[in-house]
């Protein structure tokens, strides 16, 4: 990877090991359920995490949409955390396409929901209102800190859900991080999810895509879905031979990478004009302070041209920033980011 990039984990490009795997994967029609290596990466992935059968879809975004739907009809409503991906950055899609009601409470600093606030959610039997479903969780909140979320509090949200006949179903884009942080297995934190979905692509290393895990029944409906929204795909073992090396490897190491985000955090403590507002897992979330002798836009420009290092702006912020770590970012690039943020702002 040429540039040092701490955008998003999403930048990562696949590995030596990946491509030449890819280039030699075996194939045939996923469409038709006959290509061994998604076949292969779904059953791995579903054992991996306990569950009973795995699906393969394009994205995180489109793992949620088809968790989703599939869980839910029209006019029925899910819980949902006001600053979550699925509500903020997923473009209506339960809304547009599914005719899902968000019902929505505050994300908290540590990134849970209250557990009162989920109770108080849940509508009563009474034809005024939309039927409660489901209760969605993110983890780690990437929207308040890349937080992770331990598996004492998923568990409390899923004794809510059962009191209740609902369904969890948790938006684990980066589960295997927050297993990471909890030094537990990622089975472990979703053991008493429904469902969940995680994304390969982001600190997993892969080019593309996402697994959704669950009960088989749920899972052949929603591979029913998938096929609705366009998602079915052909020889898909290219993608997913990627896939087989993420979750093998990748989400062993991810440990290094909550290292040099903490590399980063501390080391920029002391540079001035900045506040180091978080540092969870592989994220750091920085504020530039408005004196600073540049504004967040030229600071940018500059780490870009003279440093080869690539930032931008959070959604919704103007002078905070996050700097997310992953495999390409290695020790030596944290410590030449931060040395560089320390020029600048000196």
């Amino acid at each position: 990877m040429d540039k040092i990039d701490l955008r998003s984990d999403t930048v990562t490009w696949p590995t030596p090991e990946m491509r030449e795997a890819m280039a030699n994967a075996t194939v045939g029609d996923d469409v038709y359920g006959e290509d061994p290596t998604v076949n292969q990466l779904e059953n791995e992935t579903a054992e991996l995490l306990g569950k009973e059968a795995g699906l393969f879809v394009s994205s995180g975004t489109q793992g949620n949409l088809i968790s989703i739907l599939t869980h839910c009809g029209r006019g029925d409503e899910i819980i949902v955390g006001d600053k979550a991906h699925t509500f903020m950055y997923e473009a209506g899609g339960i809304s547009a396409l599914g005719g899902v009601h968000p019902h929505t409470i505050p994300v908290q600093q540590d990134g849970t929901l209250l557990l009162d606030d989920i109770r108080r959610a849940i509508r009563g039997d009474n034809y005024h209102f939309p039927p409660t479903r489901l209760i969605t969780l993110e983890n780690t909140q990437g929207t308040v800190g890349g937080i992770p979320v331990s598996k004492e509090y998923s568990d409390k949200v899923a004794e809510i859900a059962r009191e209740n006949n609902l369904i969890l179903h948790i938006d684990g884009a980066r589960i295997f991080n927050a297993a990471a942080a909890y030094n537990i297995s990622a089975k472990e934190l979703i053991e008493t999810a429904d469902s969940m979905t995680f994304c390969l692509s982001k600190g997993l290393c892969a080019p593309v895509g996402s697994l959704i895990v669950g009960t088989k029944d749920f899972i052949a409906r929603a591979r029913r879905t998938r096929k609705i929204l366009g998602g079915g795909m052909r020889q898909a073992g290219i993608l997913a031979a990627a896939g087989l090396i993420s979750i093998h490897k990748m989400a062993n190491r991810l440990h290094e990478d909550h290292a040099n985000a903490q590399l980063i955090g501390q080391g920029l403590k002391t540079v001035p004009h900045l506040t180091i507002k978080s540092i969870n897992a592989n994220f750091v979330f920085i504020e530039l302070h408005k004196d600073a002798p540049l504004s967040p836009q030229e600071l940018f420009e500059k780490l870009d041209k003279e440093y080869n290092i690539v930032l931008g702006l959070y959604p919704n912020y103007t002078h905070v920033f996050r700097a997310v770590t992953h495999y390409w970012i290695t020790e030596e690039r944290a410590r030449k980011f931060t040395e560089a943020m320390r020029t600048l702002l000196s």
